[in-house]
Parts: structure tokens; sequence; C-alpha cells
């Protein structure tokens, strides 16, 4: 990275959001941006993850000056209902049962702000998902193998949960595990830096 491009933090304590930025070979540093991520009263699904990714950003801005921060949100919309993180195993399951064989399309927003001089660039990436039919045995066995209570959806795409596909749609698989790379890329190239 030229010496010139403020440091890179991403705000978010995912595992895999982490390992995905890796990929870039940028160094970074990362926090837990700690905001509500509870849904407005009538907010679609697509204003959701482009508020929170923005909120996430916007979040560690006055504890990190000069950073280029980088924020991302991630939920589905299923018969009208958004859905998040499950939270528990049994709801993770509930989830499961109830994507079984259909077509999901996941919305991932992502934000890259600029705290020096406070450009904020947002997106979101759309990707859809094309279920297998699921019984209950399979779902309880891919849930207790790959504990995926923390992800929208209930599951890993990057671990066990490609089991549970038949089929993707979209221009970035990295958005279905909750960064997507290839639009960070272009903001990033917007903000400076030489990739790769």
């Amino acid at each position: 990275m030229p010496e010139t491009c403020p440091p890179l933090l991403l705000a978010s304590s995912s595992p895999a959001r982490h390992e995905l930025l890796q990929r870039l070979q940028l160094p970074f540093a990362s926090a837990s941006p700690h905001i509500d991520e509870t849904a407005h009263p009538g907010e679609s699904v697509q204003n959701l993850v482009l508020r929170l990714s923005e909120a996430k950003a916007r979040a560690l801005a006055g504890r990190h000056p000069g950073h280029l921060i980088i924020g991302s949100d991630q939920a589905l919309c299923l018969d009208g209902e958004i859905l998040g993180k499950p939270g528990t195993p049994e709801r993770a399951r509930l989830q499961l049962q109830r994507l079984s064989g259909r077509k999901v399309t996941f919305h991932t927003g992502l934000c890259l702000l600029n705290t020096i001089n406070g450009h904020c660039q947002l997106t979101r990436e759309e990707y859809s998902v094309h279920f297998r039919d699921l019984d209950a045995s399979s779902i309880a066995r891919y849930v207790d193998r790959d504990e995926p209570w923390g992800c929208a959806g209930s599951f890993k795409a990057e671990g066990l949960g490609i089991t549970l596909f038949r089929s993707f749609e979209g221009r970035d698989p990295n958005s279905l595990v909750g960064l997507p790379l290839m639009a960070l890329v272009d903001f990033l190239l917007a903000e400076g830096l030489q990739l790769p």
C-alpha cells in the first residue's frame, strides 16, 4: 500500500469477513462497532443493509481518525420478513426448514468511509441461493456440526453450508459470506490504493 494511503479498519468481529479481507493482501486492523442492528418498522431489507453498513463504519470513525473504515451487513427477506442471525440452534433449524427447496436472495451492504475527508462510498450486492430440499435430520446434523446461529440465513457458505445448496446466482460469491470483495476493490481503487 502506498504510504499516502490511510490504514484500513474492518468494522467487524466476524472471522469470515476477516478471512475474506485477508485475500486482498492489504494490512488492516479490525474492531467491533457494537451497534443496534434492529430493523426499523417498515424498513426494507435493501435499506436495512445499507443503513447498518454505514452505521458500523461511522460508529468507529471517532475512535479511528485517519482511517479507511469498511462496514458491511447482510440480511435476507423471506415472505416479507427480514431474516437476520438466528442466535440459537433451534432458530437456525427453523430458518433452514423455511429455506428448504427455495430460492433466496441475500442482500449485503458495503460502506467505505474515509475519515480524513468524510468521503463515504455505499453500495448493496444481491446474491441468490437455491437451497436443496432439506429434511429435518439433515438440518439438525448440519446445525450441530457447523454452528451457524451467528450467520444470516443459518449457514456458513465457507464451511459445510455448501452442502445445502443446488446453485448460486450473482456477481460476487464473496458477498454471500458477508463481504463483497469486488465492490470493495472498486471503492479502494477510488481512494487511490493500488491493487493488486
